[in-house]
């Protein structure tokens, strides 16, 4: 097998850090096992970042969602865990992970965390008529 999951994440320099702007990226094929049962638990995450410095590379993020298929956690945990992956690798100036997860017994479970740093302050929106 040419590529094995990991842990380590990636990262490349930002080509713009002197401008805000979000990145957003999609992984539909997240999957972890329940704690409880050691059933598979399937997510989408959706990540949505505005880099400072750094920017993940989608290699090493695919790599590294991977390595969680076969490791038990808390829908609640997992993102978290995640999230302070990422803000620990990239340093961002703000990051929100939505996970998404499946229907498990008749209830859809969707964990938001989000990280900003103190010293970002967000652009503000411009409605255009």
């Amino acid at each position: 097998m040419p590529s094995q999951p990991r842990k380590d994440l990636e990262t490349f320099a930002n080509p713009q850090p002197e401008r805000d702007y979000t990145i957003r990226i999609r992984v539909p094929e997240f999957t972890c096992l329940c704690p409880k049962t050691g059933q598979p638990d399937f997510a989408t995450l959706h990540l949505e970042y505005v880099p400072d410095r750094l920017c993940v590379e989608l290699k090493g993020l695919k790599l590294y969602v991977w390595s969680y298929r076969d490791e038990g956690a808390f829908h609640e945990a997992v993102t978290n865990r995640i999230l302070d992956d990422l803000v620990a690798t990239t340093r961002p100036r703000f990051m929100r992970l939505t996970a998404e997860f499946n229907v498990r017994g008749g209830i859809y479970t969707t964990v938001v965390a989000e990280h900003r740093d103190p010293a970002w302050q967000a652009p503000t929106m411009v409605q255009l008529p």
